[in-house]
């Protein structure tokens, strides 16, 4: 049976949503994930959840080695891969707690290896196609389960991902609203390419945790803004990946 991939993000690193828990450890190519993989069903189906960050959230996100984590859930067995991630808000309207289906990219980051092709067979140029980077068979069932969960979401929006750990600073983030970006975070782009060039389907969730550095008259993010909301809402997400994960097909 196929396996889905779960890639946790910030508070989402260690959750207990997996039936029959056991860790399997897997060296990779492209060297060692985050973390072991941890291996158990939902709902039936087999899952392998990965930590991006590492379950002690030691990892910072220009350190995550992105290409053993995709790799690693690829060699085991992963047809499909679920992330989920805590992001900031760019828009009045996408407020704390809110989810957001992710369907476009901005890479903002300048220092990480985000391709598995570091070279070219002569005359066999790889360029992968990024267009439409998310999986719309997997969006789509992301979407249905947040209606039917009554959840407060949005269909779609553009993630800007930067280098970190840093936050924006003010002039950074209205920047990045009048680029059309409606979410940021510091992890999603560079999984994505990578999902992309293996050829495994991939969506993210996302989670608005604060309004970054742009809202006038509004606390700038922190870290500590961060995990606070995640952790209040974190029971949702568990609820949103058990609910879609016995339908992926």
């Amino acid at each position: 049976m196929a396996v889905i991939g779960i890639i946790g993000g910030s508070g989402l690193d260690n959750p207990d949503i997996l039936s029959r828990p056991r860790d399997e450890r897997i060296t990779t190519y492209w060297g060692e994930p985050s973390s072991p993989l941890r291996r158990g069903t939902i709902g039936g189906r087999e899952v392998a959840l990965l930590a991006r960050h590492g379950r002690e959230h030691t990892i910072p996100p220009s350190q995550v080695n992105y290409r053993a984590n995709v790799a690693a859930l690829k060699d085991a067995g992963c047809t499909h891969i679920i992330a989920t991630t805590a992001v900031g808000s760019l828009r009045e309207e996408i407020r704390r707690g809110d989810l957001v289906i992710i369907d476009q990219f901005i890479d903002f980051t300048k220092q990480r290896k985000m391709t598995y092709h570091e070279s070219f067979k002569p005359g066999s140029p790889l360029h992968c196609p990024m267009a439409d980077p998310y999986d719309g068979g997997l969006r789509g069932l992301l979407i249905e389960e947040c209606r039917r969960l009554a959840y407060p979401f949005h269909e779609r929006g553009t993630v800007v991902t930067i280098e970190g750990p840093r936050f924006s600073s003010r002039a950074e983030s209205l920047m990045f609203r009048t680029l059309g970006a409606d979410i940021i975070n510091m992890s999603i782009a560079t999984e994505t390419v990578l999902a992309n060039e293996m050829g495994i389907p991939y969506a993210a969730a996302a989670m608005s945790t604060d309004y970054d550095s742009w809202r006038s008259g509004e606390e700038p993010v922190s870290w500590e803004m961060v995990a606070r909301v995640f952790a209040e809402n974190a029971a949702r997400v568990s609820a949103l990946l058990a609910g879609i994960i016995p339908r992926i097909t």
